[in-house]
């Protein structure tokens, strides 16, 4: 892999925003517009948290650079490996069961945050069969 040049730089993918158009957020937390350009396109499919090198584009105001090209694992900046969170999605890994194991995981979509609080349920249910 050739590393990038001082203009480019290591981003990765937030969001898809249609039209071959991607939201990104940098090593520093910075996020904006990139656009896939013809040579990738319906050949080359990206997700949410995949790694690009892009490339600025100087008359952009909306759309600020070209995608030049789609990294592999272990191909990022440390940077990114330090907040998991940064992006606002968690995938749970730890799974109980083992009927689970066998599931996929869709890497495109958040995990619900779901906390349940039985003593609250419990109490509630009590209290109206005792009425």
């Amino acid at each position: 892999m050739s590393l990038p040049t001082d203009s480019q730089s290591i981003v990765r993918i937030v969001q898809a925003r249609g039209h071959n158009l991607h939201e990104i957020v940098t090593p520093a937390g910075e996020q904006y517009i990139v656009s896939m350009p013809t040579k990738f396109r319906q050949n080359i499919w990206v997700k949410r948290g995949d790694y690009i090198v892009i490339e600025p584009i100087v008359e952009g105001k909306k759309v600020k650079g070209e995608i030049v090209k789609i990294l592999t694992k272990n191909c990022w900046p440390p940077e990114f490996d330090e907040d998991p969170k940064r992006n606002g999605c968690l995938i749970a890994t730890n799974y109980t069961t083992c009927d689970d194991e066998e599931l996929f995981v869709n890497t495109n979509r958040c995990a619900p945050n779901q906390t349940i609080d039985d003593s609250e349920s419990d109490t509630d249910s009590s209290e109206s069969d005792s009425r």
